[in-house]
């Protein structure tokens, strides 16, 4: 079993689905010749060649609009969003057209598109490149919205993604493209879309996440067991349709809940995980939740350290929600 790169592990997962359904089209900005800017497409114009694969302009309304077309006839468009950042002039074509298709036809039509982003801070990307904004899409109904942590989970994730037969909103966290490596197996597997993932087991505390920062929770974890606490980290790994029994069968275990995103907190999905615990099971809480999120600002670029969660930043939450009584 080889080792692997999100950026190996999303790219082999495109090979696998491409060849064995003859019907999707991958097109973006730079997605063809270049193989995008993060070289996650890279080989695959020359695999499939350019009816298949192929750079469209830097026009993300006309990518998405096309897209929606090509899916109404039939194909499986997977596309390119160079940025999630950049992805605004095509959000009258997502979450008005798109999103509500099977409904607005009476279950008639879909359109079972992908839509690739990286997102995220941590790569020193400034203001219009590394911002957390997947909440819009969340809150949009007939989108799925899908966030893996590792290279592992990014390639079954993707598959089933492409697999799926409504669209998918499915985001990279850039900060983990080459970071980390793991065990990814070769050919055809999948990830089930809305089932997270027990990735360290606790009896304390649960710490809720995704994305890049599962790995800062995880460090945190390690650090806090150092202390005699005993720490459950759980990865949402989807975050829409978003696996609410998992949840509330770790807050019934632990009582204590810490949710970590790098989103603002105003609005952020640690708003509404919050708010199904407290519907579902507020009666097991021992301390109040806590979140601990990027700010209610625009992402900066010197001060990017200080706006991501860090490992200090978790361990003190832990630490808050443990010594409340």
């Amino acid at each position: 079993m080889p080792l692997m790169t999100m950026v190996q592990a999303l790219n082999d997962a495109l090979k696998v689905e491409m060849r064995r359904n003859p019907k999707i089209v991958l097109f973006g900005e730079d997605v063809a010749i270049n193989g995008g800017v993060f070289r996650v497409t890279e080989g695959l114009y020359q695999e499939f060649g350019p009816n298949r694969v192929f750079d469209t302009p830097l026009a993300e309304s006309g990518i998405i609009g096309v897209a929606i077309g090509m899916a109404l006839y039939g194909l499986k468009p997977v596309v390119e969003i160079q940025f999630l950042d950049f992805i605004y002039p095509a959000f009258d074509q997502i979450v008005n057209e798109l999103a509500k298709m099977r409904y607005r036809t009476g279950g008639q039509f879909s359109a079972p598109i992908v839509i690739r982003a990286p997102f995220g801070g941590g790569v020193k990307g400034g203001l219009y490149h590394s911002q957390s904004t997947e909440t819009f899409f969340i809150h949009t109904a007939g989108l799925k919205v899908v966030a893996p942590s590792t290279p592992y989970d990014a390639k079954g994730l993707l598959i089933s993604s492409m697999r799926a037969e409504d669209p998918v909103l499915f985001l990279e966290p850039k900060r983990v493209y080459r970071a980390v490596r793991e065990d990814v197996p070769q050919g055809d597997y999948v990830v089930p879309i809305g089932q997270a993932k027990r990735v360290r087991d606790g009896s304390d505390v649960t710490v809720f996440s995704y994305g890049s920062m599962v790995h800062v929770v995880l460090e945190a974890a390690k650090k806090a067991e150092e202390k005699g606490l005993n720490v459950e980290v759980i990865d949402l790994r989807t975050l829409w349709p978003i696996d609410i029994d998992s949840i509330i069968t770790s807050v019934k275990k632990t009582g204590r809940v810490v949710i970590v995103h790098d989103a603002p907190k105003t609005l952020g999905l640690g708003a509404e995980i919050s708010a199904l615990i407290a519907e579902r099971a507020i009666e097991y809480l021992a301390a109040p939740i806590l979140r601990v999120t990027g700010f209610d600002t625009p992402f900066p670029y010197a001060l990017e350290d200080y706006y991501l969660p860090n490992v200090q930043r978790v361990i003190r939450a832990i630490n808050k929600v443990m010594s409340y009584s």
